[in-house]
């Protein structure tokens, strides 16, 4: 094994431990922002002694135990500090994986050590952007750039972000916590707009050489399911659980055996899974009982039926869906959602009238650095037979695109306008 595969294997293996590295290191010590820093620096000794010793049989479990080991390490430099931070040491020192909650009631609210993490994350203290970034870095296992990207914002400012949620968490004193009651429901937005980020991370990377990440949509599914266990009555619990599960059954069809992207039109819609397709109806036929068809989640589960219910692409519903993106786009002042109403548009009005809307999302800053800008704007043209354009723009697009899979199919669609361009029949 070459040291950039050993070097793989420890990012391929951080990306999966970390969530639960930090839950248990969480738990323990009750201290998030310490548990962050400590598995950050289990990372850092494999990076060390792995491409010397080679990957460990049980790699999860060696970094756990450094992890530990650390933790432990810390404890003892800080036992006189508190009684308490003496007593989880010599916890840790039996080598014992979890401690007496202080309070067992409020276990039996959630009873999810993960889920615990993220209302920890979420706490009211920290901004909402604040949060959603502590939570990708800590459970997605994202770089400062992932996230930055995924947030259309610069590294430097999703760095001081983090740096300020992990101060304001450590300073408050706020601990490993399960809230509940009126507690629980001012966290939950937050909560659900997490296991949205979450969710789509896995459904579509930002970086990186696969363009699915399955073990983070279903993570994000579980916790999904849970929320609406523990919050039964809340219609955005049940209308983002039924967008994971519309969006997740069309897994298997999104990409073809060697892993490479297949665009929605394209797909083989035989491998839908009609099952789970049923499960996002059923979920979301709930949140409209509950009166929250218009809820964010719910309005983008709606869309995603649109296209659930369609036999073909051709008998897609693409009026109903611009007609969701324009409700969408009034509830949420976002130009993300505009693009994606254009895109509706294109489908129901013709690709005139969505390059129209596109144009006009150019000077958008939040767009600058959004690689799906120009590639929607390259499909249109390429529709539209202005192929030496559309060429331009799925270039630019392909730059632009941090995931390897997604450049890929970009820089192919540029080389398809190339050869359209080159044959007077299409002219």
């Amino acid at each position: 094994m070459t040291a950039a595969d050993i070097q793989a294997t420890i990012l391929g293996v951080w990306r999966i431990e970390q969530p639960r590295l930090i839950t248990s290191l969480s738990r323990m010590l009750r201290d998030v922002p310490l548990a962050e820093d400590l598995t950050q620096e289990a990372l850092v000794a494999a990076l060390e002694h792995w491409p010397v010793s080679g990957v460990p049989e049980k790699p999860g479990a060696w970094l756990m135990a450094t992890a530990k080991r650390r933790a432990l390490d810390h404890l003892r430099r800080n036992r006189m500090l508190s009684q308490r931070h003496g007593m989880l040491a010599h916890d840790l020192a039996r080598e014992q994986e979890t401690m007496p909650d202080f309070d067992s009631a409020l276990d039996d609210d959630i009873g999810d050590e993960l889920l615990r993490l993220i209302f920890t994350a979420c706490h009211p203290l920290l901004s909402r952007e604040a949060r959603a970034a502590l939570a990708l870095r800590m459970i997605c296992g994202l770089t400062t750039g992932e996230i930055a990207r995924a947030f259309l914002q610069t590294e430097a400012a999703i760095a001081q972000r983090i740096v300020r949620a992990k101060r304001t968490l450590s300073e408050s004193g706020l601990a490993y916590e399960t809230p509940r009651g009126a507690e629980l429901s001012e966290r939950l937005a937050s909560v659900l707009e997490i296991v949205y980020l979450i969710f789509n991370e896995g459904y579509t990377a930002a970086t990186g050489d696969q363009w699915l990440r399955p073990q983070l949509c279903n993570e994000a599914l579980r916790l999904g399911r849970v929320l609406t266990a523990i919050a039964p009555l809340e219609p955005e619990a049940h209308g983002l659980t039924a967008l994971m599960e519309l969006n997740a059954s069309r897994m298997a069809a999104r990409t073809d055996a060697q892993g490479e992207p297949i665009l929605l039109m394209d797909q083989n819609r035989a491998r839908w899974d009609r099952l789970q397709i049923r499960r996002g109806q059923l979920a979301l036929a709930r949140a409209r009982e509950l009166g929250g068809a218009g809820g964010f989640y719910a309005l983008q589960a709606a869309i995603v039926a649109c296209h659930a219910e369609a036999g073909t692409s051709d008998a897609t519903d693409w009026r109903r869906i611009a007609t969701l993106y324009g409700d969408l786009a009034a509830l949420v002042n976002s130009p993300v959602i505009e693009l994606n109403r254009a895109v509706a548009i294109g489908m129901a009005e013709g690709p005139l009238a969505a390059l129209a809307i596109v144009d006009g999302l150019g000077h958008e800053p939040a767009l600058k650095s959004y690689h799906l800008l120009p590639s929607v704007r390259g499909d249109l043209l390429h529709r539209l037979s202005r192929f030496d354009e559309a060429r331009v723009a799925f270039e630019a697009a392909a730059d632009l695109a941090g995931n390897t899979r997604e450049r890929e199919l970009l820089q192919r669609r540029a080389a398809a306008a190339v050869r359209a361009a080159q044959d007077p029949g299409r002219r």
